[in-house]
């Protein structure tokens, strides 16, 4: 599926500007249509990797890089430190997928954020190569109908 519009925002790593982030994803999921809910889920996804950058990122001053891709059936929020600039299709060669399926005591610090961030979006990936990516991709269901992976739809459990 086609990439439609990027948004891409460099914010410093304070605290006092994570709600920038919320705001904007916040405005852009509503504009593509998504529900409250998932539009709830995004904002906490987006503030607890925001979050991560803030705390875990730098020692001095840096900053939050936030890139949003819009496409015709799904949103693909990028956060991450070291404010460079990336190419989505080259970065998402070098992912690994977030795994909350390891119990939370595995987690390294920071950890909980990222279990938080992949049970609340349909798809988490993480590079650390050169500082830390993170990819979140929430799909947008049209009336609570998902395809699943077999191409048969099924209703989308509240």
């Amino acid at each position: 599926m086609e990439q439609n519009d990027r948004i891409h925002l460099e914010l410093p790593a304070k605290p006092e500007y994570v709600s920038i982030a919320r705001l904007t994803v916040s405005g852009i999921a509503n504009r593509l249509g998504f529900s409250y809910d998932d539009i709830e889920d995004l904002k906490i996804a987006v503030a607890e990797a925001c979050t991560n950058v803030v705390e875990h990122a730098y020692s001095e001053d840096g900053f939050i890089s936030l890139a949003c891709y819009i496409y015709e059936d799904r949103i693909q929020i990028v956060v991450a430190d070291q404010g460079k600039s990336f190419d989505i299709a080259e970065v998402e060669s070098r992912l690994g997928p977030v795994d909350a399926k390891k119990p939370v005591g595995d987690l390294k610090e920071g950890g909980l954020g990222l279990f938080l961030i992949s049970t609340l979006m349909d798809k988490v990936e993480i590079n650390e190569d050169n500082g830390v990516m993170l990819v979140m991709t929430k799909y947008l269901y049209e009336s609570g109908v998902k395809e699943s992976v077999d191409g048969i739809s099924s209703l989308q459990s509240e």
